[in-house]
């Protein structure tokens, strides 16, 4: 441990997955449909491995799970991006692979069976509170607006807090209404379901 790299990141992380509004998962319940397809990216405001500077870059996945993330059996890729140079790029690649250590990659890397060979893209965000998008390349994309109120058809203001949570502990609760992947194999669409979006702090 005391040989490895220190690390730390400050960004926005946008999130969406095939979950019902909420994601059970996040209540250590069963995914809502038996399996887990899901995405995000971090747009890193602030960051550093050891001296090397991620600062304004962004970084992405998606990956698929069988059954309930913790129980395995992920395939996942990768995206990285592609204004990185090459120090950046070995740098975002070892943190998110989990070999620098520190949550929340150090913990992801254990549910998956299968890392596919990373991409490396133009990574698009736009940003402003419960609203917000994100596209990985022209593999992966993902809008986030506010849950509407089934009757008053008013956005609802909603957040779930999870203190032993380790991609986020505090997060506001949207719907993703965009939400597709078409990478390496990797093939979904679920509009209309689960997304998050938080401000987050990793370290090892």
């Amino acid at each position: 441990m005391s040989n490895r790299v220190k690390w730390n990141i400050e960004a926005d992380y946008l999130q969406a997955c095939s979950c019902d509004y909420g994601c059970p998962c996040e209540f250590n319940a069963p995914p809502s449909r038996g399996f887990c397809h899901g995405m995000g990216a971090w747009r890193i405001n602030k960051g550093s491995y050891g001296n090397v500077r991620l600062d304004g870059l962004g970084l992405g996945f998606a990956a698929s799970w069988p059954k309930a993330m913790h129980q395995g059996g992920g395939i996942a890729v990768l995206f990285v991006d592609e204004k990185a140079n090459p120090e950046q790029r070995d740098a975002l690649l070892q943190i998110a692979s989990g070999k620098a250590g520190g949550k929340p990659f150090e913990i992801i890397v254990t549910t998956f069976s299968k890392i596919l060979e990373p991409q490396f893209v133009p990574i698009k965000f736009k940003i402003n509170g419960r609203e917000g998008s994100f596209q990985l390349g022209n593999s992966a994309e993902a809008s986030l607006t506010p849950i509407l109120n089934p009757v008053t058809k008013e956005p609802e203001a909603v957040a779930v807090e999870h203190t032993t949570g380790f991609i986020f502990q505090r997060a506001e609760v949207v719907a993703a209404d965009k939400m597709r992947v078409s990478a390496s194999g990797l093939e979904f669409s679920w509009p209309d379901k689960a997304g998050f979006v938080d401000r987050v702090k990793y370290n090892n």
